[in-house]
């Protein structure tokens, strides 16, 4: 499916069935605003409803978010709200300005894609990624924080993070990669964010129990920690004790971690292949404890996108967070 073909898809849906439309929390979560942000534009700058609809509830056609849609782009770009709203009203692009910040000819306008408003090429993408961009593109932390609980909530912890977080971190990526150097405050931001759902979404820690106690960490040199976060909270859920030490732990200490724990299992994360480590690997999984006669090995899974073509013989490789909890969670008893 074309660019355009999909944009316009996106829009025909918007109508619902007939005489319907959707609500002002149904535009809000689309857009990733407030509902009051959009209840203040249709207050104090007429950005409401073409048609009005009996009942209290009013309603919003395709082109009534075209509109929102285009104040969220302008206002992202600077623009204040008020001169954003009367070019989302007109529809006419905001007037080019030359060295000087005359007023020159207005800029040629350029093809639509489907790109949630928000500069970000997410392609087909579950609706609440394109709010979460939105969002995380404004710096909203108020409302990023909204959306991001909302997705746990709605779909659970392990499919709002490969559905809906994980595509939505991988766009802001691209864009930071294919833009010079540009975004990189929003890939920060968005990942502080998404590191603090994942911990409110996830209940209180789980108390140790012998033998039952999984360790997770990056390899030496590794930061990349959130894939870690997302499978702690979600092995904290269903009643796992997690002892989670972040990233770039050093050989010595991720040693001494598993030697003072004595874990059922052992998970290494590494996001580039410069940092994982086979025989790091082997050497942890190798490890062993308890008295003679009734030594203990942890299983060790070697996760992230870093052991791709690196396969440790006799070691598992989970290939997503549904795997990993998966194969870390003990099975239910009989």
């Amino acid at each position: 499916m074309s660019a355009d073909t999909e944009h316009g898809a996106g829009r025909a849906g918007l109508g619902g069935p007939p005489g319907g439309g959707l609500t002002t929390g149904e535009v809000a979560r689309r857009l990733g605003v407030a509902p009051t942000t959009v209840r203040t534009w249709d207050r104090r700058y007429g950005l409401g409803p073409d048609a009005h609809t009996d009942g209290r509830h009013r309603r919003w056609t395709a082109a009534d978010v075209a509109r929102l849609e285009r104040m969220c782009a302008l206002t992202a770009t600077g623009l204040p709200p008020a001169e954003a709203a009367r070019l989302a009203r007109s529809g006419k692009p905001p007037a080019a300005t030359d060295s000087r910040g005359a007023a020159g000819p207005p800029p040629a306008p350029t093809p639509r894609r489907s790109r949630a408003g928000s500069g970000l090429r997410l392609g087909d993408v579950r609706q609440e990624c394109r709010g979460i961009a939105r969002a995380a593109l404004r710096l909203d932390a108020a409302v990023l924080d909204e959306l991001l609980l909302t997705a746990i909530a709605d779909h659970g912890l392990v499919a709002a993070w490969t559905e809906v977080i994980v595509p939505t971190l991988q766009a802001v990526g691209r864009k930071w990669e294919t833009s010079g150097e540009r975004y990189v405050e929003v890939e920060h931001f968005l990942s502080w964010h998404v590191s603090g759902a994942l911990r409110r979404a996830a209940p209180r820690t789980v108390a140790a129990r012998p033998g039952a106690t999984t360790v997770l960490a990056c390899v030496p040199e590794e930061n990349h920690t959130l894939p870690l976060e997302a499978l702690a909270a979600a092995l904290t859920e269903r009643g796992v004790p997690v002892r989670m030490f972040g990233g770039a732990l050093p050989v010595e200490s991720l040693v001494a971690a598993v030697r003072r724990t004595g874990p059922a299992a052992v998970a290494l994360w590494a996001q580039s292949r410069t940092t994982a480590s086979r025989p790091l690997a082997q050497h942890v999984a190798a490890m062993e404890w308890g008295v003679r006669g009734a030594r203990r090995r942890p299983v060790l899974l070697t996760l992230g996108p870093g052991w791709a073509g690196r396969t440790v013989p006799g070691l598992a490789r989970p290939s997503g967070l549904a795997e990993a909890v998966a194969a870390l969670e003990p099975p239910m008893a009989p």
